[in-house]
């Protein structure tokens, strides 16, 4: 593991996701499971999220197409957070939905816009 690049990714991952969320994670994590986490850490969050070719409010606009073409809505969930966290406008996620609706299908759609409500009604956007 390169330490640079963990120390690099956990301060952006706490920074995109929260700090609480994070170390929760990152607790919870067993001999099974600790490994991924430390690998996630270090790849995902230093390297790509590390790479400042792409800005971040950006990149969590991406995040939320990719991941909601997916239909993976539990990160869908945690990374609208994020992308709210990175300056991600209520009208933007909105625009993001309907690029998903266009291209995976209504269905889809329909579970970002219950997903984004809920996120967007807890923190008092909507």
């Amino acid at each position: 593991m390169d330490k640079d690049r963990f120390e690099r990714g956990l301060a952006q991952r706490k920074a995109t996701l929260g700090p609480e969320y994070v170390e929760k994670n990152l607790a919870a994590a067993d001999d099974f499971t600790r490994p991924f986490q430390e690998a996630m850490t270090e790849w995902c969050w230093g390297f790509g999220w590390g790479d400042e070719v792409i800005d971040l409010k950006t990149r969590s606009m991406m995040n939320l197409a990719m991941i909601g073409a997916l239909g993976k809505m539990q990160e869908w969930e945690t990374h609208c957070r994020g992308a709210r966290n990175n300056g991600v406008s209520v009208e933007e996620i909105r625009a993001i939905i309907h690029v998903v609706g266009i291209y995976c299908g209504v269905p889809q759609a329909l579970e970002c816009f219950r997903v984004a409500r809920k996120v967007l009604e807890e923190e008092g956007a909507l």
